[in-house]
């Protein structure tokens, strides 16, 4: 049964594949990382009352992988998914690492996500990793089948150097990527896409492949618009939609400046305090919570389908799901572009 949340009429955006389906995001999506424990244990209680708020608010998608809690994320949103009318909610997940069991001190990313299945990541971008990857999936999910398929981290972040993520790429682009379309064509999956740190990379594949959509996190937010110089004009000649991972930059714009928040899954470096110090009071100048500029921003580029911030807690989904719906004078936008916070040809609400 669905929490407590208000029934939020969160307003939906559609996206038509190169396959011919028609995909209808919600501006507020879920993004399933937290429930795979990330930077803390979450209990299986609080786990599904955050799913429940994401439900009770409107959000209806969801988007998870394998590497969140080693299948974790995954196995949670089972019992919560299954119980729903299948064409009631989009869903993806992502391809590129398959999991490996192993002595629990050998387990993936300790640090990152806590007690977790003894798992190690395996990356494998070929074209059998790629479906055995989405048969695993399934497995865990518990589901008939998958909207949309990202490949997952293909980026000089997660691999090390621009060699390293250039080898990557150019297995996923010979293997994996073919298996992934001719599951779009035979209407296996509605969509394919990549999930990326780097909007350079994700500019690169949308010039080389045949992609509908990408996953786009931490790179286009009240922090950051370089995407704006190359890579978002280049979705909006393609008709490519683009999901909004990381809105908060890791958490720093929905707790603020403080010396304890995570900018990029780390600590801020000072450069970074300052500018978010800056927004800051801009927005406490126009009565507005820094929280609801972030969410708002990207929404207001063409390309833009949905925004996923992750919730720890369903009371920070409920929250989510109320700042969207602040009204934000247009004053705010012009102080941030004439201090120099915000690149001036940024589209921002109307």
């Amino acid at each position: 049964m669905a929490g407590p949340g208000n029934g939020r009429a969160i307003r939906k955006r559609k996206l038509k594949s190169r396959g011919g389906e028609e995909l209808a995001f919600t501006e507020l999506g879920f993004g399933a990382a937290p429930l795979g424990n990330l930077y803390r244990p979450m209990t299986e209680r609080e786990a599904r009352a955050t799913l429940d708020m994401a439900w009770a608010e409107g959000c209806r998608y969801y988007d998870t992988a394998p590497l969140y809690g080693l299948g974790l994320s995954e196995t949670r949103l089972n019992g919560f998914l299954r119980a729903k009318p299948r064409d009631s909610y989009l869903l993806s997940t992502k391809v590129g690492r398959l999991l490996k069991v192993c002595p629990p001190a050998e387990k993936t990313r300790p640090n990152a996500f806590f007690e977790t299945p003894s798992r190690q990541e395996v990356f494998d971008y070929s074209r059998d990793g790629v479906l055995r990857s989405i048969e695993f999936s399934l497995e865990r999910l518990g589901i008939d089948h998958i909207d949309i398929v990202y490949a997952h981290d293909v980026d000089v972040f997660t691999h090390g150097s621009a060699g390293a993520a250039d080898r990557r790429i150019r297995e996923f682009m010979g293997g994996g990527y073919r298996a992934l379309v001719e599951l779009r064509e035979q209407k296996t999956i509605k969509a394919i896409g990549a999930g990326i740190n780097e909007w350079e990379i994700a500019e690169r594949l949308a010039r080389e492949g045949d992609f509908d959509l990408f996953l786009l996190a931490g790179r286009y937010t009240l922090l950051e618009q370089e995407a704006l110089t190359s890579f978002l004009p280049l979705c909006v000649e393609k008709h490519i939609g683009v999901v909004i991972g990381g809105p908060y930059n890791s958490g720093i714009l929905a707790t603020g400046a403080k010396a304890s928040a995570y900018y990029n899954y780390a600590r801020p470096p000072k450069d970074i305090l300052e500018r978010v110090r800056n927004i800051e009071a801009v927005c406490k100048a126009h009565n507005v919570k820094l929280p609801a500029a972030a969410l708002r921003f990207p929404l207001s580029h063409p390309a833009i389908v949905s925004v996923i911030p992750g919730g720890q807690k369903a009371s920070e989904v409920q929250r989510n799901a109320e700042v969207l719906q602040t009204k934000i004078p247009a004053g705010l936008w012009r102080d941030l572009k004439s201090m120099g916070l915000m690149r001036a040809d940024a589209p921002t609400p109307r």
